[in-house]
């Protein structure tokens, strides 16, 4: 393909329309594409195709371009091969052939954000911030995010290793994993003592609000609860309408989370309807800096509309929304088109929800307001929060081993014998 040929079809590629007339680059309106900017790609891809040690096609160049293109805006904005949009429904769906781990780009390099429950990767002991160095024995600092998302995933059985460099560390470590059919039952539900329930979600998926209502139902059949942990800690997130879901479960009515855009149709607005099953029960909700955006969406819900206290350490901070978007190839995109807001219109994208009370995983892992997880105010390009710099608000079901959990029950004993203090008269 000639230069002067491809400079004449990239406009009718790019905007999908005819073909339109040059002009001048000084003459152009506000709205006309950038002439020397197209032309400068256009040298760029026909010296790529001239000179580049191995021949590639073109449609292999003009694909990275798009994900190129993608992938600057935003750390959260790419583009989907078909294959990559397949394993995008089949995490959505809770089930996909893999070690189960939740993964981003920290200043280019492949990070663990969370583990999921009960997976190959958290049996391995994969912690958040450990850096991903080595796939198979290939190096990750050049792969994107669905590059590596890809190599991760297989067939259940085969065996997968992973090089990791843990914060505080100066070797690698080796990992070797066997890879499984991940079927991520997002919650989990236990009574820790009689009347105190603890409810573990791990994931949002589709059907995650049902099986919340579920195991609410099962908690409180033998007698009403006194309180309730809900821990949301290494949560990265997932479906949103999962996550309204979950709040109006403990909700009766008020604004759970709202949306704004560019777009008319990414304004929206969700609030919470009057059935509600556990609408009085004194609650706990515990975070970390694994919980991300679906968990953020529940705890900052339950936060500013005082029905619960946040306990833990400040969660992730991605407060983005991103659609996924169907391409007439088959492929798709994942466009960030909105970011979302908590009820008394907090912004936590790259803040993340402070919590209430703040207790660290264990008392004596790390001091005070050095808790190192990722998080999205770490990530290569990430948004900034539309409202500034704010100031922050003044998984083993174990109390015994869990530092945290353990205080979160003591907490809910408290405001039970709060509550039954007789009112003090004047």
């Amino acid at each position: 393909m000639r230069l002067p040929r491809l400079i004449r079809l990239l406009p009718i590629l790019l905007i999908g329309l005819s073909p339109v007339a040059f002009s001048a680059p000084e003459q152009q309106a506000d709205d006309d594409l950038p002439v020397a900017d197209i032309q400068t790609f256009a040298e760029v891809f026909e010296r790529i195709k001239r000179a580049y040690v191995d021949e590639v096609d073109d449609s292999t160049l003009l694909r990275n371009a798009m994900r190129g293109m993608l992938g600057e805006l935003d750390p959260h904005s790419t583009y989907l091969s078909s294959k990559d949009f397949k394993a995008l429904r089949e995490s959505t769906e809770g089930e996909f052939g893999g070690i189960g781990i939740e993964v981003g780009l920290q200043d280019g390099q492949l990070t663990v954000i969370a583990p999921i429950d009960d997976t190959p990767a958290a049996q391995a002991g994969l912690q958040p911030r450990d850096a991903i160095l080595r796939i198979d024995g290939k190096i990750t600092d050049r792969l994107s995010l669905e590059e590596a998302v890809t190599l991760m995933r297989g067939d259940p059985g085969s065996e997968i290793d992973i090089t990791i460099l843990r914060e505080g560390e100066n070797s690698p470590r080796n990992v070797t994993l066997t890879r499984e059919i991940i079927r991520n039952e997002s919650v989990k539900s236990e009574l820790l003592e009689p009347g105190y329930g603890y409810l573990r979600i791990s994931q949002f998926q589709n059907g995650t609000g049902q099986q919340v209502l579920d195991a609410l139902q099962n908690l409180s059949k033998e007698a009403p609860l006194k309180g309730l942990i809900l821990d949301m800690r290494n949560n990265p997130g997932g479906v949103l309408d999962s996550a309204i879901e979950v709040a109006d479960a403990f909700l009766d009515s008020g604004l759970v989370v709202y949306t704004e855009g560019r777009l008319p149709d990414s304004d929206m607005r969700f609030s919470a309807t009057p059935t509600t099953a556990a609408p009085d029960v004194p609650m706990v909700v515990l975070i970390n800096g694994g919980s991300a955006s679906a968990a953020e969406i529940v705890a900052g819900a339950l936060q500013d509309q005082r029905r619960a206290v946040i306990m833990g350490t400040t969660s992730f901070g991605k407060g983005s929304v991103q659609q996924v978007m169907p391409l007439g190839n088959g492929d798709g995109v994942k466009l960030t088109t909105a970011l979302y807001f908590t009820p008394d219109g907090r912004s936590i994208q790259a803040q993340g929800i402070a919590p209430d009370v703040e207790v660290v995983r264990g008392r004596l892992e790390v001091a005070e307001g050095n808790d190192f997880g990722i998080r999205e105010s770490d990530l290569s390009g990430r948004l900034a929060n539309p409202n500034g710099s704010q100031e922050p608000r003044s998984p083993s079901g174990d109390p015994v081993k869990d530092y945290q959990l353990g205080e979160a029950l003591n907490l809910l004993k408290a405001l039970n014998v709060l509550d039954r203090r007789p009112a003090q008269t004047q």
